[in-house]
């Protein structure tokens, strides 16, 4: 199995695009041939992260990656998706894979897997549902605490306007689906974001998942994705903001002023002896409302002056 695009750019699996673009750039100038010559494991990290970048580094690339994860996972719990598609007391296999290339070329974003009552035979004909369909959108936090309305581009399998699902699962034939019943058509919806959006949140549209030929229409469900902005980043729901901080203060302890995504500023105590990666806790500075959590990191200077090289001399001569 190929390497996880996301644990290698350092960013969780609901990152906006705009994260995902900025740990790249910033691994990309860290791991760089140029910056690193003659450093074969360098040159390897390097390729990697661009590998990496080029599966989830745009919103096609990223759906197609995704789409193809989810399929592997269904396969490997279920077993073929495709088979026993449509219901009805046939339980005959169908062949998919033709639409489901379409959305693997195309960019598509859902999980196609049509759904069928297999409990017990009883008097009702067993219910047959599409495959429900899940995306991503990303907005700025701004748009989350007063609501917005974002354009979203929507493709799903709909039924067949030549043969109105009725060539599916029977004799007749339908040049326009191939006699599946249902063919891939796109248009463009208005998502409606709520006032106060959180970071993870799911919207549900009822009935706007794939369709199916022989029953109801699955759903569309739309992960709303916060850009945390520059220096910080969510983690399992929680905003965390990085404060670089100098050496000296790690050591020594002392005072830092940073600015919140309020934008409001304040002054956190750095404890003597603090770790890079130690975090802590304020209540109230994040999104909405909410607690923030700042992440302590080592502050890298671009360049040191000669009094600095001095003094870091010193401190190395003294086994620091």
């Amino acid at each position: 199995m190929p390497d996880d695009p996301y644990r290698i750019l350092g960013v969780s699996k609901d990152a906006t695009e705009a994260e995902i673009k900025r740990s790249y750039r910033k691994l990309a100038r860290q791991y760089h041939p140029d910056r690193n010559p003659n450093d074969a494991a360098a040159e390897e990290r390097f390729k990697s992260i661009q590998a990496a970048y080029d599966s989830i580094g745009n919103a096609a690339a990223r759906k197609e990656y995704d789409q193809q994860r989810r399929m592997e996972d269904m396969f490997a719990r279920n077993g073929n998706p495709f088979t026993g598609f449509g219901g009805g007391g046939g339980g005959s296999s169908f062949d998919f894979s033709d639409i489901f290339s379409q959305f693997m070329s195309g960019g598509g974003s859902s999980d196609i897997r049509f759904e069928q009552n297999t409990t017990r035979p009883s008097s009702n004909p067993p219910s047959s549902r599409g495959p429900d369909i899940n995306a991503g959108i990303d907005i700025k936090i701004p748009q989350a605490l007063s609501g917005t309305d974002i354009e979203f581009g929507h493709r799903r399998l709909r039924i067949c306007k030549k043969c109105n699902g009725k060539s599916f699962q029977s004799r007749r034939n339908c040049s326009t689906c191939n006699s599946k019943g249902v063919e891939s058509r796109s248009s463009t919806i208005t998502v409606k974001v709520p006032k106060g959006a959180q970071h993870g949140q799911q919207l549900r549209l009822r009935g706007m998942g794939h369709e199916h030929p022989n029953g109801e229409a699955g759903d569309l469900i739309i992960t709303i994705r916060l850009d945390a902005e520059e220096g910080r980043r969510w983690e399992e729901g929680r905003l965390i903001q990085e404060v670089s901080i100098p050496y000296s203060t790690l050591m020594l302890g002392g005072k830092v002023r940073i600015t919140t995504p309020a934008g409001n500023r304040i002054q956190i105590e750095v404890l003597s002896g603090t770790r890079i990666g130690d975090r802590r806790r304020i209540p109230g500075q994040g999104h909405d409302g909410g607690s923030l959590d700042i992440e302590f990191v080592l502050e890298e200077p671009d360049e040191v002056n000669n009094q600095q090289k001095d003094a870091l001399d010193r401190l190395r001569d003294l086994g620091l």
